[in-house]
């Protein structure tokens, strides 16, 4: 018996009929009629729709009074296995699509835990609509924009409080200008940063590549600048990181051309920022296209010098022997290392200079020297009656001309020990270059001289690669600059000083009983 139940769904020119089956019961002979019930609903509900729309007919259907033939009961088996056929593909088809929505619903919970959805999350979120409305509130934007303001002032106090405690922490009690030359080195004395070089190794194309110095070229004449001829500049540094900037402005003011100037530095046992300082300041000047220079090098030595660099310590009497050999040194190999086949000059330039005249190249090579050094002076400024008043001091005692007493005392000393200069405990009457010459009158004058001091020498390049150096041991009672002027003297090289060209020195309270 089977029974099969019609919902006609009421839909303005469309009827749909739903038929379902009330028994999949198979027959095994005939039944006796059954009647089929047809239930007629709307498709869609409508409004004011009542319940007794729904109407149900009742269909006779005329019984059967043959058994069905052969061919009938074989065509109805057919259909019924299709049918049971495309059912369970639909089932399965269902399963599939069921499986999968619990596999990522399984995901899902993993990540959120039991008891949540993305379904239920997704309710739970205001719509866009009311989103909008809220970011439009005039009061939201009001809000917002106040606390976007107090966000950028905490932040711009909390930096600048940073600033102001930084440079509130850093530095000594004083400024600089009020610092004597022994508080300066005292202060900058435990500074030391670390700097780290990009060394660039060349690379060598073809090892067994001869090369051919031809040095019948290289000449030094008065006219330099027209026959590009190359000057090499050289300082050895030790704790002198507070002169180094000063050192860099007077250097980026000659006016020999850059291009031909080469600079290389010594920095040995120092026990302050010079590197740190020395590395900042040759960025900055090989950065800038209109003053850079040709090449530069820095050179790194110690040689376990341990004297202080007070003004009181390196130049008291005791400390001159010692401080002398030990500075030969340090120029000799710093001259080795930089020196090359193309250089014409040698210009030897301390780093406590604090004025020179920016054309000091040119007005040197026009001498055509050897070996030419100028006047070295300090200002000293005093209040006097309620004034200030420059004191021109001298400071380079180096620079002089044998005397015959000097002779006499040199003779009568061991050959090891070195004669120092301008000190009271060995008297010689020699006649200092610092005492002669006015920087008022002709800077073109020129006097010999026998010893030389090394805060500026200009030298001619052959002469230091005839093997004439700075004797870092007693050479006739003398050594380091003063030796080298005895050498050079000795080899037939002519040495001569400029005492109406004066070159500033930084002013330096010397000790009592100096000369």
């Amino acid at each position: 018996m089977s029974c099969l139940q019609v919902k006609v769904i009421d839909f303005p020119e469309t009827w749909v009929y739903q038929m379902t089956p009330t028994s999949t019961k198979r027959m095994e002979r005939p039944q006796p009629i059954t009647p089929i019930s047809f239930t007629i609903v709307p498709r869609f509900s409508r409004p004011n729709v009542a319940p007794e729309a729904l109407s149900t007919a009742k269909l006779d259907r005329p019984q059967s009074q043959s058994p069905p033939r052969h061919s009938q009961r074989e065509t109805k088996d057919i259909n019924s296995v299709r049918a049971r056929s495309s059912s369970i593909r639909i089932s399965q088809a269902r399963g599939e699509e069921e499986d999968k929505e619990h596999a990522g619903g399984y995901k899902l919970n993993m990540l959120v835990g039991k008891g949540y959805s993305w379904k239920a999350a997704q309710a739970r979120l205001p719509p866009s609509r009311q989103i909008i409305s809220t970011v439009r509130n005039p009061r939201f934007m009001v809000g917002l924009g106040l606390f976007t303001a107090i966000v950028l002032l905490w932040r711009s106090m909390g930096s600048a409080a940073g600033d102001l405690q930084r440079f509130y922490c850093f530095g000594p009690s004083k400024p600089p200008m009020h610092m004597s030359a022994n508080e300066r080195e005292e202060w900058q004395n435990h500074l030391n940063t670390p700097v780290i070089f990009n060394h660039h190794k060349p690379v060598e194309v073809n090892a067994t590549f001869i090369e051919h110095v031809d040095l019948n070229g290289i000449k030094s004449t008065p006219n330099a600048v027209k026959n590009k001829e190359r000057v090499l500049i050289l300082t050895p540094l030790r704790d002198a990181s507070y002169y180094i900037a000063k050192h860099f402005d007077l250097l980026t003011q000659l006016t020999y051309p850059h291009e031909l100037i080469d600079l290389a530095f010594l920095v040995g046992d120092t026990t302050d920022d010079t590197m740190a300082a020395l590395a900042k300041e040759l960025e900055r000047v090989q950065n800038n296209p209109d003053v850079a220079f040709r090449s530069t090098m820095i050179v790194e030595k110690d040689f376990g010098v341990t004297l202080s660099q007070s003004v009181e310590d390196r130049h008291s009497f005791e400390a001159q022997g010692p401080r002398r050999k030990a500075m030969g040194k340090a120029r000799n190999y710093l001259l080795a290392t930089a020196l090359k086949p193309d250089h014409s000059w040698v210009y030897w330039r301390d780093v406590d200079i604090v004025d020179s005249p920016s054309k000091i190249i040119e007005d040197f090579v026009a001498h055509d020297r050897d070996i030419l050094v100028p006047n070295i002076w300090f200002h000293r400024y005093k209040e006097e009656n309620g004034k200030m008043v420059d004191i021109e001091g001298r400071f380079d005692y180096n620079s002089w001309q044998e005397s015959p007493e000097g002779l006499k005392l040199a003779a009568s000393l061991d050959k090891n020990v070195v004669l120092a200069e301008g000190y009271k405990q060995m008297p010689t009457n020699r006649r200092y270059m610092a005492k002669m010459g006015d920087w008022r009158a002709d800077k073109d004058e020129e006097i010999p001289l026998d010893g030389i001091g090394g805060v500026n020498i200009i030298v001619k390049a052959d002469v230091h690669r005839s093997g004439i150096n700075f004797p870092c041991y007693a050479f006739e009672n003398q050594a380091e600059t003063e030796g080298f002027a005895k050498m050079a003297s000795r080899a037939g090289y002519g040495v001569y000083g400029l005492p109406n060209y004066v070159v500033w020195h930084i002013d330096t309270d010397e000790k009592p009983g100096n000369a």
